[in-house]
């Protein structure tokens, strides 16, 4: 491990029992518990967390500060956004047709598919148990709950659930499901922040000023007194 002449950079920590291979790339700060699995080619960023049981396929390219929960299994080629959290035994699918034998009845071999991957956006989380049936995008701060089957694209801030996944509201960075405002259509607030959101065709976008669409925001709305910056 190498340390630049101004800081000492956290180091890498693997649990006993953990595998990653050799061609792997993990950054510093980031920690593998026991019996994970990392395959080679597999990019991690800085600070993230792999726990027990999880599986990170070959060539997956994961971001800064993503958490990985027990026994989840990401499969290539997916791609993982800085601050994703992938909640216990998620699965991340990467064939759309899969099938052990071809018609003949020969084995499939790896030459013999494509792999297609999820690709998770930035701050997203996907609820415990929940699957993502590749190719599909899940948006920026959107929230997949437990169990939910993913078969289609997640717009960004989206709250979705069911099997097959469907929008049930929407939600702010903290987490937090959002209520509309009174007044002009489409204002959303989060309830911890304060932050506002616009809804114009189905499109999320945080904005400071309720009067703005979706297009864009224009000038920030003054907080409340007592309210910090």
């Amino acid at each position: 491990m190498k340390h630049n002449s101004e800081a000492q950079v956290a180091p890498v920590r693997a649990a006993a029992g953990a595998q990653i291979d050799e061609a792997a790339s993990l950054g510093p700060g980031t920690a593998v518990w026991e019996l994970a699995q990392i395959r080679e080619r597999a990019v991690l960023g800085d600070n993230c967390v792999v726990g027990r049981g999880a599986y990170i396929g070959p060539g997956v390219r994961i971001g800064d500060g993503v958490k990985i929960q027990n026994h989840a299994l990401v499969y290539e080629p997916a791609e993982l956004g800085n601050g994703v959290f992938v909640g216990p035994a998620v699965v991340l699918t990467n064939d759309h047709n899969p099938r052990s034998v071809d018609p003949e009845g020969r084995p499939k071999r790896g030459g013999d598919w494509e792999p297609v991957g999820v690709t998770v956006a930035e701050g997203a989380s996907l609820g415990a148990r929940s699957v993502c049936v590749a190719p599909v995008r899940v948006g920026r701060w959107a929230m997949v709950a437990a169990g939910a089957v993913v078969t289609h694209d997640v717009p960004d801030f989206a709250l979705v659930a069911g099997v097959p996944a469907r929008r049930i509201g929407w939600v702010g960075r903290a987490g937090e499901r959002l209520r509309e405002l009174p007044g002009p259509a489409g204002i959303w607030e989060c309830p911890r922040t304060g932050v506002l959101h616009a809804e114009k065709d189905g499109v999320l976008t945080e904005v400071s000023d309720p009067s703005a669409t979706a297009d864009g925001a224009r000038s920030p709305l003054p907080r409340p007194a007592g309210q910090g910056r």
